[in-house]
């Protein structure tokens, strides 16, 4: 053991008197104090003070810290630190305007394009060359169409190229345009991109293999109560007919500017000052105003736009009668050589009997012509406007005209009859002008209804761009072509059979006896 400094000799022995060790660091003299207990003070906690600030604020309380003006709740963490997700770059969307020459500038942002801007506008620029040059017949008419194809075009191969391959696909692409025939008109197949002009191809080829036959049309025919609700004719009027085929002499109320006029033919016909443009809603400045199509007059603007003789236009039953008789077709014949499925259209003019066929025109299931002739007027019927713009028409054609209509019924009745079901857009008109009564009917303004529902119905050459990507009826000096809108009516019924749903099963209509 180690001797003792004495360190402790001056304080008691808190064991003294039993302690026991034997060498005690502490003094066992029974003269010194005892030793002083040693107290520990326990206070409870002071209450913080209100005026106190911390030394580090809460973030979520700081609207500096937090970027919001008001708090937010214990259970949320400040917006800061919440997770919103990485941002999404936006995709190098492409605008375009032109210079002086006409070619497109491309704006796409820099950095999002995999090539180099500069690149992009001299291949763009080589494209809109080649639209120029293969576009020159329809760009008198259509200015701004090679620059707006040529911008298709370019992102069409940007999209399908990478940065290495993109320089060679815009040449391939130049080449195809060279080897493309010239069109000569917007509903030209050569008339497109390249991605446009494979997508028409593929749908013309499933819309041409497609034979409509009655199998696939029973479920599109019209029940007798649609036929009422669209305009139809079920029944023949009373009487013999034809009894007034023409109402020359008489007054009639004009069908353009509303005005009662006696009915002359057009070398003595009255004159009439009408807008022949169908009224359409357009938003001028902020308000929705009804303007005409032929001259964007608004409708209130009372004065017409066009000059020309007054017509008449019928469409009531008896009255149609009264002009020329209305009749069934012929029953089926024993043989069945008649079509199953037929389109039809007509071109019609104005005439001192009303508004009467001038063109009829047919095509088969498959889209063959089978028909075609122009329509004599009956005697006593003589024309009045030819309607050139819409019909087609004109006076050295008509004269060409060998059968009247009575004759145009009997050909007919050698490939179509009471089981043909006949397609047609606003058929009604076409039946009624043809002096027909026929219920098995399949008709593309009640198959392609309109937004705003029975009695309005869309343009046939609003459905055939829409539907078949072609243009029809741009012509306004040669008009209409009733075999391309029969035609083009039978492709749009031959493509809803192949990309719509059928409609819903009807009830069996009643039966109808029908005179032999």
């Amino acid at each position: 053991m180690f001797s003792s400094l004495g360190l402790f000799q001056t304080l008691r022995c808190p064991d003294n008197p039993p302690c026991t060790r034997p060498q005690c660091i502490f003094s066992h003299r029974q003269d010194l104090p005892p030793p002083a207990q040693l107290i520990i003070p326990v206070h409870e906690p002071k209450p913080a003070s209100t005026s106190s600030i911390p030394t580090k604020r809460p973030i979520s309380s700081s609207p500096l810290r937090s970027g919001v003006a008001t708090p937010t709740t214990p259970e949320e963490p400040p917006r800061k630190l919440q997770k919103v997700g990485v941002p999404q770059r936006p995709l190098a969307v492409s605008t375009v305007s032109h210079t002086t020459s006409g070619v497109p500038i491309l704006k796409v942002n820099a950095a999002q394009s995999q090539v180099a801007i500069p690149v992009r506008q001299t291949m763009l620029k080589t494209l809109y060359d080649h639209f120029a040059v293969l576009y020159h017949a329809i760009l008198p008419k259509n200015p701004t169409l090679a620059s707006e194809h040529a911008l298709k075009q370019e992102d069409e191969v940007y999209k399908k190229s990478s940065k290495l391959t993109y320089r060679n696909a815009v040449i391939q692409c130049a080449a195809a345009l060279k080897r493309r025939p010239v069109p000569d008109s917007l509903s030209h197949p050569s008339v497109g991109t390249e991605a446009e002009l494979a997508a028409r191809s593929e749908s013309r080829k499933a819309i041409d293999a497609l034979r409509l036959t009655r199998e696939h049309l029973e479920p599109y025919i019209m029940s007798v109560d649609e036929l009422v609700k669209w305009g139809y004719f079920v029944d023949i009027p009373d009487g013999p007919g034809g009894t007034e085929p023409s109402r020359e002499g008489k007054i009639a109320k004009c069908e353009r500017c509303a005005q009662p006029f006696l009915v002359k033919r057009a070398e003595e016909a009255d004159e009439c000052i009408y807008h022949w443009g169908k009224p359409f809603t357009a938003a001028v400045n902020g308000e929705k105003t009804r303007m005409y199509r032929c001259c964007s007059r608004a409708v209130a603007d009372s004065e017409g736009c066009t000059h020309g003789p007054h017509v008449f236009y019928e469409n009531n039953a008896d009255d149609l009668h009264a002009r020329h008789p209305f009749s069934y077709l012929k029953p089926a014949p024993a043989s069945g050589t008649a079509l199953d499925v037929a389109a039809i259209d007509c071109e019609m003019i104005y005439t001192t009997g009303g508004m009467r066929v001038a063109r009829v025109s047919v095509v088969d299931g498959s889209g063959t012509q089978v028909f075609d002739e122009l329509v004599r007027m009956d005697p006593g019927v003589e024309v009045i406007d030819y309607i050139t713009r819409f019909s087609g028409i004109t006076a050295e054609r008509l004269e060409e005209a060998v059968l009247p209509l009575a004759s145009i019924r009997k050909s007919l009745d050698a490939f179509i009859d009471r089981d043909t079901i006949l397609v047609g857009h606003a058929l009604d008109n076409d039946l009624k002008t043809l002096r027909i009564i026929h219920h098995k009917c399949v008709d593309t303004a009640v198959l392609f209804p309109h937004r705003a529902g029975a009695p309005y119905r869309r343009s046939l050459k609003d459905l055939v761009r829409e539907s078949l990507g072609l243009l029809i009826q741009t012509d306004s000096v040669v008009g209409h072509s009733s075999v391309e809108d029969a035609a083009a009516t039978l492709d749009l019924v031959r493509w809803h059979v192949l990309n719509k749903p059928p409609p819903k099963p009807k009830p069996p209509p009643p039966t109808i006896v029908l005179p032999t």
